[in-house]
């Protein structure tokens, strides 16, 4: 998908498809009002049929003859009093995948007057949501029903800041290519997408960026003493990778932010094997490990003035004839002792040594991202993630910038209760503490592998990772979380926010 600007004024677009904005409450203005009167009333006729509402996301297309635009798409934005300039990916994503059904090839989207007030974030979530809704799930068929036939959106800038528009845009593809990235990951079978793959993967991102990268494989790994990572891997037959990619924004400073992403490339249970119903979704167990690469490629190509490294222990969790069984004991990087009670309880312990290894770099503020356990959705089902951390102030930092990005996180305690859960009669720790707060005694076990002095945050994803239905905006499937997150977070800690609120970019941790 190539994403333009344009300053022509939306009437005299030669286009395909010209997308304009409506909202749900009062008179229609700005794009809307303009094409209405070129269009003698005939999207004020669709108000009033009540063919839509304006409600965000609902579409109406209306052929206009004698126009140079081919054909108006009518996009609902929702309550004018409630935009968010995040709601122009929906928007944009929406009107994409609706005209792209349809084989139209070429369309412009023209961006409410509300996106004056910050056009740079509109654009970018815009040309983000553009790109995001172009991105399939058939790409293993042979001939698919129905193809993405939109091949270029041009965002138009008439009544706007060009120049914050362009630089938007330009933004907003590079996060809307890094989300995709991070969705072909995911979706990509287990056979291809093996921990090499994974590995090779990343390799070529980081050279096309242009930051380093180092695969340990398993004998470096061993050689870290990486026992627990390593216990997770040794019933497979593929060979475990070690991925950590290095990003130097500012080598001045000693500030290093890390990145972890589980990189499970499929996930049986292993000996505590899970049930087969659905277990094909395990090939989704790295979603973290991919925002995480993925995220980088956005990093390297933003150029954040920021020090970061991601880190992403990758395996398979299979119960092989030398797969780890219950009650075996293993050792971290960090020389703590663990028994595994359960073997499908597998992702904290590829993440702790993972942890260990960030500190080992000199990590000075750590964030981890996982689909780590069934108990967050039952906690918060598909509508957020979870977050758990050791600093509080670093929490509502990663909270308030991540929210203005559409993904949404939503922070619960650690409390000493479930550190005590954790607790082995037999080891220092134990892998799981039964099905009581399952999200929060895996955070309570993952902090035991971080050092109080640094800031540290936990993300479970496991409800937001990937969708069982297709949205108005997005095809089912990887949603690409934690990516944009991950970037904002990023380009905040650098002084360089782009969509922080609430003066998210003042906090400090």
């Amino acid at each position: 998908m190539q994403i333009r600007t344009a300053q022509d004024a939306p009437g005299t677009v030669r286009t395909g498809a010209l997308v304009v904005p409506v909202f749900s409450d009062g008179e229609l203005s700005g794009p809307a009002k303009a094409i209405d009167t070129a269009l003698d009333g005939a999207i004020a006729d669709v108000l009033a049929s009540g063919e839509i509402k304006g409600k965000l996301c609902e579409l109406a297309l209306i052929h206009a003859k004698g126009q140079p635009f081919q054909r108006v798409l009518v996009v609902g934005l929702g309550e004018s009093a409630k935009f968010e300039p995040s709601m122009l990916a929906r928007y944009a994503g929406a009107a994409v995948r609706y005209l792209g059904r349809r084989n139209v090839a070429e369309i412009a989207v023209a961006l409410p007057p509300q996106a004056a007030s910050n056009p740079i974030a509109c654009a970018s979530f815009a040309a983000e949501g553009a790109i995001s809704g172009s991105f399939e799930t058939t790409s293993y068929q042979e001939k698919p029903d129905k193809r993405m036939a939109v091949t270029s959106t041009t965002l138009l800038s008439h009544g706007l800041d060009p120049a914050a528009v362009e630089t938007g845009a330009n933004r907003g593809t590079i996060v809307g290519d890094a989300v995709n990235l991070a969705r072909r990951f995911a979706l990509t079978p287990a056979n291809d997408m093996t921990p090499t793959h994974l590995a090779n993967e990343a390799t070529k991102i980081a050279k096309e960026v242009g930051i380093a990268i180092d695969v340990l494989d398993e004998a470096r790994a061993r050689a870290e003493k990486m026992g627990s990572f390593l216990s997770v891997a040794q019933g497979s037959a593929q060979p475990p990778k070690f991925i950590v990619m290095t990003y130097k924004g500012d080598p001045s400073s000693k500030e290093l932010l890390a990145l972890v992403g589980k990189g499970i490339t499929f996930d049986t249970g292993g000996i505590s094997l899970k049930p087969p119903d659905r277990m094909e979704e395990m090939k989704y167990d790295m979603s973290g490990g991919a925002g995480t690469i993925a995220a980088m490629y956005a990093i390297g190509k933003l150029k954040p003035k920021l020090n970061v490294v991601a880190i992403v222990p990758a395996t398979e969790n299979m119960p092989g004839g030398k797969a780890t069984k219950p009650g075996d004991i293993v050792t971290a990087m960090n020389g703590k002792t663990i028994e595994v009670i359960n073997t499908d309880a597998e992702g904290r312990l590829v993440l702790c040594d993972a942890l260990c290894y960030a500190q080992k770099l000199g990590a000075t503020k750590i964030v981890d991202t996982a689909t780590l356990t069934g108990a967050c959705v039952i906690a918060l089902g598909h509508a957020a993630s979870a977050v758990v951390g050791n600093n509080d102030a670093f929490i509502e930092q990663f909270v308030a910038v991540s929210k203005p990005t559409g993904e949404r996180y939503w922070p619960m305690p650690l409390y000493d209760d479930y550190t005590s859960a954790m607790k082995s009669d037999i080891a220092d720790l134990k892998n799981t503490g039964g099905r009581p707060a399952g999200t929060l005694t895996a955070g309570a076990f993952l902090k035991a592998f971080v050092d109080e002095k640094t800031p540290w945050l936990h993300l479970d994803i496991a409800g937001t990772a990937y969708l069982d239905n297709e949205s108005a905006w997005q095809a089912k499937g990887p949603t690409g979380t934690p990516v944009r997150a991950f970037v904002s977070l990023v380009e905040t800690l650098a002084g360089s926010p782009v969509v922080h609120t609430n003066g998210a970019a003042k906090a400090t941790v």
